[in-house]
């Protein structure tokens, strides 16, 4: 019996259905020829629904199938038919709510193309073997621009945008004092420091929201 939650894969994919990002956690699809298959079947059953709104399910091959559109990208993700499918739209929203961060709510294949990487980081983030290990969206953009090897091939105003909409994000929840003083005791605050010599002003910055 499984201990904890347990995800099966993460999907991206275009309006066509093609791969666009994904990332498999389990043997239930061995070739890559089983996951393209998969996908397209998930996506024929999924295209003709609205999930431009609210988070919908669905259930293939034995699977739960969390599934959500923006523009033409449908976001998923898949867990076993025990799952919890409550725990599994919460993956999905973290997923969807941090791309949206990370490309400024320009989402659209384009966008995601240009910043795979950083996508493709932010499942990593989010599921580890099939294990969740993360689900708030801000924290997810966060411990993504802390990794050195994205600060080297990113500008740093990719940076300054991705917090600058998180910012925003936090600014309708939280009180000034508040913001200032959780963005300044996040774990990665002095490392993005030390990469962005600007973070300091956005930090000023949350503070007065």
């Amino acid at each position: 019996m499984e201990l904890c939650p347990c995800v099966k894969n993460i999907l991206l994919l275009d309006f066509e259905g093609k791969r666009v990002a994904s990332k498999y956690f389990c043997d239930d699809w061995p070739t890559n020829g089983a996951k393209e298959a998969f996908e397209k079947a998930v996506f024929n059953k999924t295209q003709k629904t609205n999930a431009r709104s609210e988070v919908e399910v669905t259930m293939l091959e034995n699977n739960i199938v969390v599934y959500k559109f923006v523009q033409d990208l449908h976001f998923f993700v898949t867990g076993g038919e025990e799952e919890n499918e409550v725990i599994l739209a919460t993956v999905l929203q973290g997923f969807f709510d941090a791309v949206g961060l990370l490309l400024r709510d320009n989402v659209e294949k384009r966008e995601a193309l240009e910043y795979l990487d950083l996508i493709l980081l932010c499942i990593d983030e989010i599921v580890d073997g099939g294990i969740i290990l993360e689900t708030d969206a801000n924290v997810i953009v966060g411990k993504v621009a802390s990794h050195s090897t994205v600060a080297e091939g990113l500008s740093e105003q990719t940076f300054s945008q991705a917090l600058a909409t998180a910012r925003e994000h936090l600014a309708s929840n939280l009180s000034p004092i508040y913001k200032l003083a959780q963005l300044e005791r996040h774990p990665d605050y002095k490392d993005l420091a030390m990469k962005l010599p600007n973070l300091h002003v956005v930090a000023i910055a949350v503070g007065r929201c």
